[in-house]
């Protein structure tokens, strides 16, 4: 037997699911079903969405981090997730990678968040080797002091999940849609959007960031490809789904509210 198949037979095991525009409330509810109804380790990479969509952590409030008039009148979906973190606006130019894993299968990651942040500061590291300024920065990847990753998570008695948003591109004019929110990173200085974000496509090509981050996945587990329609027979049983779309009316409370208090 081969030392690299030794080592793989080590290393636990790890399915990798591979999507290509899929809709994030779809890619939101997938994981969801993953972390809560299977015992499985999970990785999703997600190579853009079909439509802009704002994404809220599952306690961030519209009236607080929207300029819900904009959202409204331009019917921009926003979407409250099970995990918690700031709040995005993701499109066909965002890269998602999601990492589902029990906590015994990374058993020098505590299940804390500051730990899972670092264990994937170092994973990402791989990723960016030789990519001058990557750095994990509190809660989020950045090259320099500009922010290209966003991350959030969600951690259960046995398991967690660590997602993030990459911004490969992005366009201004949906970083309107988007307040100031009143907590931010220390290292933000109070800039705006688009003076603290910066494009990934300027320091690594699309493609490459995918696979490398494959590579890296695969340094620490063995993956085995899955396809969406065999998701099934993973996970099976019911759970309490708690991402969701908000509806016309959450938005024009949320929009009287904002008034209200102007």
């Amino acid at each position: 037997m081969s030392v690299s198949r030794v080592k793989d037979l080590r290393l636990p095991l790890m399915n990798l699911i591979r999507l290509k525009g899929t809709p994030i409330l779809e890619q939101l509810h997938l994981e969801e079903r993953l972390l809560r109804t299977s015992s499985d380790n999970w990785c999703i990479v997600n190579d853009g969405t079909n439509v802009p969509t704002i994404v809220m952590g599952m306690s961030g409030k519209p009236s607080q981090l929207l300029e819900v008039r904009p959202v409204m009148e331009d019917r921009i979906p926003v979407i409250k997730r099970f995990t918690g973190g700031g709040t995005v606006i993701v499109d066909k130019s965002t890269l998602f990678v999601s990492l589902i894993c029990n906590k015994d299968d990374v058993p020098n990651v505590q299940p804390y968040p500051r730990s899972v942040m670092a264990w994937s500061g170092s994973l990402y590291g791989e990723v960016f080797k030789g990519i001058n300024g990557f750095q994990l920065r509190e809660n989020d990847y950045v090259f320099g002091d500009r922010k290209f990753g966003g991350n959030a998570q969600s951690i259960i008695k046995n398991r967690w999940i660590h997602h993030t948003s990459f911004l490969w591109d992005y366009d201004v004019r949906n970083m309107a849609y988007l307040k100031l929110p009143s907590r931010v990173p220390q290292y933000r200085l109070e800039r705006d959007h688009t003076e603290f974000v910066c494009r990934m496509k300027n320091y690594i090509e699309r493609l490459d960031f995918v696979e490398k981050t494959v590579k890296a996945v695969g340094n620490q587990f063995t993956l085995k490809q899955v396809n969406l329609e065999d998701i099934d027979s993973y996970a099976k049983g019911g759970y309490l789904k708690t991402t969701r779309l908000l509806t016309m009316e959450e938005l024009e409370e949320a929009m009287a509210g904002t008034i209200q208090n102007a």
